[in-house]
């Protein structure tokens, strides 16, 4: 403590104070790393970031994640004290704090802007959502090659407009998470330095010592990952904290790890007897000991004063406004001088595409053999790509496979001396997800692809692009059974179920290549809203859009693409390569004077988000017989199925042979459709 001034340790203290209260308050909560941490927070705010208050959405500013985010009260606290501003529906601040004492004192509440982990567009200053442990700093990358990205194409000399460090804050379970450890290689592979994570060293996790499941040596790990490594043996030594973090400044071909040792709080009592982990509050008896030891008012709860807020408000809040408002006068000489670039930046600001978008979509002729739609999804990427300069992204070293290279005019790599607009993830999906999302927290159109079976890896990532409500693109191949001979362990099942289960996310199987051109204008369109695109390694026919409907039904998630007169007999249902099956069926219940609709439904979710009215007009309920047909399980198709439906899908895993074997073996054939059409009209009388 004795490194500390007077005015450092009272503002540090009231920080400690502020988050021990809340989680006591909320009788639940982790005291016990806002405590320890308190003088990581007080330097990175008070003194190194670029960082306005009153803008928390400044473009120029730096960025800090709190990837271990059950110590959230350590943001909130920090946020509160340093004066930042909440803002109103059009991104201007407000009278209001971000984080008010109310606020701190209802945390973990319903309705309350201080959730137990902090949530993305919840509170100001909060950069994205955090809880599961390694998601904060696999994503932080996202953000630092974000910054690296927009700075390779917009700043010119004299306008130095992109320029941003970013922070992570974690702790050993984010370093136990392995989301971490293929961020951290990738991170260093692609010389991030101006990428700093600074991990809590405390050797604590919530069933004891750490050494009960973690003993290897970090230091050496990331000093493998071509990381610089500093260590600051107290954390309340704020020179050497200050040292650590200037080590960070003089990097400038690594990116930079500080290990920071703490000691951690732990809390109160358990009924057992037994002394709970730093996940408990820490108990009235307990957190008037620790503001005694502080020098502050034992009794007093969520208690400030002028003086701690002006340790804020004399330096970053005279610091960022001013950087903010240099920046600001810089950007209108730059729009000036570079007005188209000026308005792709405005556009990206905004979370707008630029004008005509999509204009280059061009329609695909029909076509018996047609040709599977990762092969059409690499096309329509590429046709998108040229009209939008900052879609960027790549595969799980899957590109040739899964069709994602953009091949447009300078387009490039991302590495460590370019910054192009084909990334090489490797073998990462997680990370690779969790990237993908960073880079779109900070205005980018980024999408990142692999073998749909594989989604398995990155379900988490998806869900939190879901949780921001941010327009990440997934786009995932080799969909189904169809991918053959590399049998049950890449043939997805359940997969496609499990992402609709999801809220918020738009999942997409398009039929033919003109339907993958229509569902990515679907995804693409949809602001706050991630976007799952499910492709096929087999080919599928292009349907003649002159016999059959417009792909443009897409856009309401399913349509009638072929139609009988009067009421149908039976609805055939589909997504995929099963709409063709569903066609070819139609024609042969036609043969046998049973008269069927085809339903395509590439996005169910599209699909209920449509009126009453129209979903009725393309499922009538007065027809009740119904046949759907999905290379998946039946979860999730019963409520179009209704009572006398039938199912043609998966009910095991697949199998190992060509694909064609496998559809007969499986029993996806036109015979079985018939069949089961004819089952559900009988079950319907």
């Amino acid at each position: 403590m004795l490194s500390m001034t007077p005015s450092e340790k009272k503002t540090i203290d009231t920080m400690r104070a502020l988050a021990m209260d809340a989680v006591q308050a909320a009788k639940s909560g982790h005291p016990g790393t806002p405590v320890a941490l308190s003088p990581v927070a007080y330097v990175l705010y008070n003194e190194r970031l670029k960082y306005d208050p009153n803008r928390p959405n400044w473009p120029g500013r730096d960025r800090f994640i709190l990837s271990i985010g059950h110590a959230s009260t350590l943001i909130y606290s920090a946020l509160h004290l340093a004066g930042v501003r909440a803002l109103d529906a059009n991104g201007r601040a407000t009278d209001r704090p971000a984080v008010s004492l109310d606020d701190l004192k209802s945390f973990r509440q319903l309705g309350s802007r201080c959730a137990g982990h902090p949530e993305y567009g919840r509170v100001e200053g909060v950069e994205m959502t955090t809880g599961p442990l390694g998601a904060g700093v696999a994503t932080s990358v996202g953000f630092a090659m974000a910054n690296n990205w927009l700075a390779d194409r917009y700043n010119k000399p004299g306008y130095k407009l992109f320029d941003s460090d970013v922070y992570a804050l974690c702790g050993d379970g984010c370093m136990m998470e392995g989301i971490s450890s293929e961020a951290a290689s990738l991170a260093g592979t692609l010389k991030l330095s101006n990428l700093c994570w600074i991990y809590d060293l405390n050797h604590i996790s919530i069933e004891g010592d750490t050494d009960l499941a973690f003993t290897e040596s970090v230091a050496d790990r990331f000093a493998a990952y071509h990381w610089n490594v500093v260590e600051v043996e107290d954390v309340n030594d704020l020179p050497a904290l200050r040292k650590g973090f200037d080590a960070f400044d003089a990097e400038t071909e690594r990116p930079t790890l500080v290990i920071v040792h703490s000691r951690i709080a732990y809390g109160a009592p358990t009924k057992e007897g037994k002394e709970s982990s730093h996940g408990a509050p820490l108990g009235d008896e307990e957190i008037a000991g620790a503001k005694s030891f502080y020098g502050l008012d034992p009794e007093a709860k969520f208690a400030t004063s002028p003086d701690v807020y002006a340790q804020f408000a004399n330096s970053l809040g005279v610091r960022g406004p001013k950087l903010s408002a240099d920046w600001d006068a810089a950007f209108e000489k730059y729009r000036a001088e570079y007005p188209e670039l000026a308005a792709e930046l405005d556009a990206i600001f905004a979370g707008n595409l630029p004008d005509g978008w999509d204009k280059g979509l061009v329609p695909f002729p029909a076509d018996e053999k047609g040709m599977a739609s990762r092969a059409s999804g690499g096309k329509v990427l590429n046709q998108l790509a040229d009209n939008i300069p900052w879609l960027l992204g790549g595969s799980a070293d899957l590109a040739p496979s899964n069709n994602t290279w953009i091949k447009a005019e300078g387009a490039g790599e991302f590495g460590p001396k370019q910054t192009g607009r084909n990334i090489h993830f490797g073998v990462r999906e997680n990370a690779m997800a969790a990237i993908t999302n960073g880079l779109v927290l900070n205005g980018l159109r980024a999408y990142c692809a692999t073998f749909f079976v594989f989604v398995d890896y990155l379900r988490p990532m998806v869900r939190l692009a879901a949780l921001m409500e941010i327009p990440s693109l997934f786009v995932f191949t080799h969909d189904s059974i169809g991918v053959g001979e590399d049998g049950p362990t890449h043939q997805p099942i359940e997969h496609l179920a499990s992402l609709r289960a999801i809220p918020n996310v738009a999942v997409f199987r398009p039929a033919d290549a003109n339907e993958v051109s229509e569902s990515y204008r679907a995804a693409m369109s949809l602001k706050k809203t991630p976007s799952v695109v499910v492709l096929s390694r087999q080919n599928l026919p292009t349907i003649d859009r002159e016999k059959y409907a417009s792909a443009a039904g897409v856009a309401q998630g399913a349509y009638v693409v072929a139609d009988c007169e009067g009421t149908p007999d039976v609805i055939l249902m589909a997504t995929g390569s099963e709409v063709g099956l569903c066609l070819k069926s139609a024609d042969a219940l036609a043969a046998k004077g049973i008269k069927a609709r085809v339903v395509s439904a590439p996005c169910l979710e599209l699909f209920e988000k449509q009126s009453d009215e129209y979903k009725r007009s393309v499922l009538p309920p007065e027809v009740q017989a119904r046949v759907a047909v999905e290379l998946g399980v039946e979860l999730g198709w019963d409520k179009y199925l209704g009572f006398n439906g039938r199912f043609l899908g998966m009910t095991t895993f697949g199998d190992s042979a060509p694909a064609a074997k496998l559809m007969e073996h499986f029993g996806i054939t036109v015979e079985h459709v018939v069949a089961l059409a004819e089952e559900s009209i009988a079950a319907c009388r």
